[in-house]
């Protein structure tokens, strides 16, 4: 089984590309906060790539920015490449299969605040009086 799911804040904004087939892939990294403190009594934080594919990759280059808060379940995937230097580079990113977006509305980029709710007038806290029922009147 391979399955990953983690919370963090996005170190970046978010990138999008397409493939040569036309496919969207959207790339970010989180950091997550550890859960203990170093010696220092300071909590680190570890940090992941993440890879999102087509319509959920380009919801997440609209609506995540640097900072925003997410939470991402999806599977580990190691692959290498060779670097312009020859060498042979290996990396490990997590591929999303979902992303929820934990920040609030007004913290996203490209995303208009929720209108306030209408203030309440000042006398608006008397509650109405209930008016005592006979049992006799009712159904059951």
């Amino acid at each position: 089984m391979n399955k990953v799911i983690l919370i963090g804040n996005l170190t970046r904004d978010p990138e999008l590309s397409t493939t040569n087939s036309g496919v969207s892939v959207c790339r970010f990294s989180i950091a997550v906060q550890r859960t203990f403190q170093n010696s220092e009594g300071e909590r680190d934080a570890d940090f992941f790539n993440i890879v999102v594919w087509r319509a959920l990759g380009e919801n997440c280059h609209r609506f995540l920015k640097k900072g925003s808060k997410c939470a991402v379940v999806g599977r580990l995937q190691n692959s290498s490449y060779e670097a312009n230097d020859g060498t042979k580079r290996y990396t490990t990113d997590i591929i999303a299969d979902s992303v929820e977006f934990l920040s609030g509305r007004g913290s996203s980029e490209g995303v208009q605040d929720a209108p306030a709710p209408a203030s309440k007038p000042a006398n608006s806290t008397k509650t109405a009086e209930l008016e005592p029922i006979d049992d006799d009147s009712l159904p059951f």
